[in-house]
């Protein structure tokens, strides 16, 4: 009886896990399905199989998208994006996650609140204070701005990793003759660096993604990232849709590709950073 349960209760998974799976791979395959298509037929119906095979919407959409210089713009705002929240976010989590501090409620509500704060009321204020200082059309400026949203998050993740390992590894550490900076740089940072590679892997992708602060303080031709290049694909009467359906493709391939190549770390990530803190 007990192996007839056990039975159905794995087929019972498998197909709650494939029906998952076909929802979530639906959109991408229909982007690619969509992508290969000329526009008539994806007007008609954009579920049929193409016709015939359009190589040369990629090659169109490469080109009136500026991708060389777009997704440059895109990997240098995410990879200083990247740097910005790692650094400040492990030295604070670990400050955090050593030190008693008697406010750690308030720092806890103030971390989620600003997590859960919505960007559109800073916009307006941020705005005329980058213009004052002429920073707008600036990657890094921009990137600052993303270091603030993202931090939050970072450091109640990387809080949990912290609290994970023994003090005695620092104390003994500290008896050798290492300095805090020594513990912190040569001893903690290796063991929690699957939470740093979580870490920088979700703002990468949050700052590759990016929309309204990119259009917003971005503005300039040359300063445009991907993402914002294929919203400005589509005219304000007409849209061609083949050319935006292979521009944003070439967009999800460098996500999917980092992610394929680096899903066991990040899984493994994700669970550590699940160790209550």
């Amino acid at each position: 009886m007990r192996l007839v349960e056990s039975k159905v209760t794995l087929y019972l998974t498998y197909t709650a896990l494939a029906i998952l799976l076909a929802i979530t791979l639906f959109p991408i395959a229909l982007l690619v399905l969509n992508a290969l298509k000329p526009a008539a037929q994806i007007v008609q119906n954009p579920l049929t199989l193409p016709d015939t095979i359009r190589w040369d919407n990629f090659t169109r959409a490469w080109q009136d998208a500026r991708f060389g210089r777009t997704m440059l713009n895109s990997a240098m705002l995410a990879a200083s994006t990247i740097v910005l929240v790692c650094t400040t976010g492990s030295l604070t989590a670990y400050v955090l996650a050593r030190r008693k501090i008697k406010s750690w409620k308030i720092i806890t509500f103030y971390l989620l609140g600003t997590t859960t704060a919505p960007i559109q009321l800073f916009l307006f204020p941020l705005y005329f204070g980058f213009a004052k200082l002429g920073l707008i059309n600036n990657i890094l400026a921009v990137s600052l701005i993303y270091t603030a949203l993202y931090s939050p998050f970072a450091i109640m993740l990387l809080r949990t990793y912290f609290l994970a390992v023994p003090k005695e590894l620092e104390e003994s550490a500290l008896i050798d003759g290492a300095s805090h900076w020594q513990v912190f740089t040569k001893v903690m940072l290796p063991i929690v660096s699957p939470g740093i590679l979580t870490v920088a892997l979700i703002i990468g992708l949050y700052s590759w993604n990016e929309f309204l602060i990119a259009t917003t303080f971005l503005q300039k031709a040359d300063r445009v990232t991907a993402v914002v290049s294929v919203f400005l694909l589509s005219g304000q009467y007409t849209a061609d849709w083949e050319e935006i359906m292979a521009a944003a493709l070439i967009i999800v391939l460098p996500i999917v590709v980092l992610f394929v190549l680096l899903q066991r770390r990040f899984i493994e990530g994700m669970a550590g950073g699940a160790v209550k803190g």
